[in-house]
């Protein structure tokens, strides 16, 4: 099975599914001297981890990040970094009435077809849960990204179904179980009501998420076929339940003109930011903004139709622990993959041209 690596020169590939022993990853191309432990990897995790409010699913997973090479004295060897999180609670039961039919929205259909065999106990390699290690393997990218250029990552849910969510301060992110950017109680409250209804009603909603890198060095990208917006963009539709990306103002430039959408630029740097950081193809040292559609969860509990492998009708009701919006832990998730894009095309911009220019 092809697919599973990220990256040219900071390679990340992930192995495992939702229900075998363990998942994890091995990241390749991580500069050596870099100090690194689990306490450094873990703290994202966490963020990303299920079980951690009522709005998501219960599924009780520690993700314990170990780290098995790479690594020698607290230190980076530059040889590949192998990390593993064993999956501790699994109900593959949960699974059970779906083993020969096909769960609307989900992957069940496409892999059958195209491997002549799946994994149902939640979703196998399909499943989210895979997100974990490329979580894991960004943590390693963004401390790297921190000392080298000082970038940063912020995000947070700016819409769940048709409820705006205003920024405020992205730091308000860390402080609700939505992620969402603002420090509105009755807002934040009326996001909660609305969970709780999808949940009883068994059914699910789509989210948009809205996720930042700060202080980006300038030149980062490699037109024409690796520009860095196609290379976000690409990695960001790898993401579980994602069904579209914009970079800066994306769909809203359809309604811009030009004279309002091209960002001025004086001797105090650019006046707009509709290019979202990237021109050309290539970092413009702005802040780099991008926004993501989630689709609603597919596993919902209201009886659909399907069909079953012998290409019969029925109908499907999906049981277990899930998200009634997988958007609400899709945050920690959209930066990791940022990050991982951003620390490749580092590399790849030093070992090409270097920096300093």
């Amino acid at each position: 099975m092809s697919g599973n690596t990220l990256g040219t020169l900071f390679t990340v590939t992930t192995f495992g599914e939702s229900h075998g022993p363990a998942i994890g990853c091995v990241v390749d191309g991580c500069p050596p001297g870099l100090e690194l432990s689990e306490l450094d990897i873990q703290p994202e995790l966490d963020r990303r981890r299920p079980g951690t409010s009522r709005h998501v699913t219960q599924r009780q997973e520690p993700d314990r990040v170990e780290i098995l090479s790479g690594v020698y004295e607290g230190k980076t060897t530059g040889t590949p970094i192998a990390l593993l999180i064993r999956n501790e609670d699994q109900r593959s039961k949960d699974y059970g009435n779906i083993v020969e039919t096909f769960r609307p929205g989900h992957a069940d259909f496409t892999y059958w077809k195209k491997y002549g065999i799946r994994d149902p106990r939640g979703g196998g390699r399909s499943s989210a849960r895979l997100t974990a290690p490329a979580v894991g393997a960004a943590a390693i990218a963004k401390k790297w990204l921190l000392q080298e250029f000082g970038t940063t990552f912020h995000g947070g849910m700016t819409a769940l179904g048709d409820i705006a969510i205003p920024v405020v301060d992205w730091s308000h992110s860390a402080h609700n179980p939505f992620f969402a950017p603002t420090d509105d109680a009755s807002l934040i409250a009326k996001l909660e009501s609305t969970m709780d209804a999808l949940r009883k009603d068994g059914d699910s909603i789509g989210a948009r998420i809205d996720v930042l890198a700060r202080n980006v060095p300038v030149g980062l990208g490699e037109p024409i076929y690796d520009k860095l917006d196609a290379e976000i963009a690409y990695v960001m539709m790898g993401i579980n339940a994602v069904k579209g990306v914009e970079i800066g103002a994306g769909f809203e430039s359809i309604r811009q003109r030009g004279s309002e959408h091209g960002d001025e630029m004086s001797a105090a740097g650019f006046l707009g930011n509709n290019a979202g950081g990237i021109l050309g193809g290539i970092s413009s040292g702005q802040d780099i903004t991008v926004s993501l559609a989630i689709k609603p969860t597919s596993s919902i509990r209201v009886p659909r139709q399907s069909i079953d492998k012998a290409g019969q009708s029925v109908m499907v009701e999906t049981f277990g622990r899930h998200d009634p919006c997988v958007g609400i832990r899709a945050t920690p998730i959209a930066e990791a993959m940022l990050a991982l894009v951003l620390m490749d095309h580092a590399l790849r911009h030093r070992a090409q041209c270097g920096f300093g220019r």
